[in-house]
């Protein structure tokens, strides 16, 4: 009979899992290469950076909370699905939906303008508690 022998490694933090990606080169580093050939490719990047920036927030107070996709989508009312489509980051989450995960943890969701100064306004920044 023929045995495998596989290597699992702990990865200290995601860096340590870049560089030592088993395929050859890293995810960061295919979508890096991606970009520079394909403007679509890069419009797309661009248009889903805001989600992937909330997406992160999410993942950071759910892990501060050590809660689970799962334990979250109760607090919250959803399904685990849902809780999981928001941190792909591919995805634009509705007000209602971020509403919710900051009453979860307590909090309010806070929303902010930040407009550039014009030749008829100074710069202004504002913020909502929803």
């Amino acid at each position: 009979m023929n045995s495998r022998i596989c290597q699992v490694h702990k990865f200290a933090n995601m860096n340590d899992m870049r560089t030592l990606s088993p395929i050859g080169r890293s995810a960061e580093e295919a979508s890096r290469q991606r970009a520079k050939r394909s403007a679509t490719y890069r419009a797309e990047q661009e248009r889903l950076r805001p989600y992937e920036e909330l997406a992160r927030q999410i993942i950071r107070l759910r892990m501060a909370h050590q809660l689970s996709q799962e334990a979250l989508a109760e607090r919250v009312g959803t399904t685990k699905t849902a809780i999981s489509r928001l941190e792909s980051g591919r995805h634009a989450p509705t007000v209602e939906s971020l509403r919710k995960i900051a009453a979860a943890f307590g909090g309010h969701l806070v929303i902010g303008f930040d407009v550039p100064e014009t030749p008829t306004a100074s710069r202004k920044t504002t913020v909502a508690k929803v």
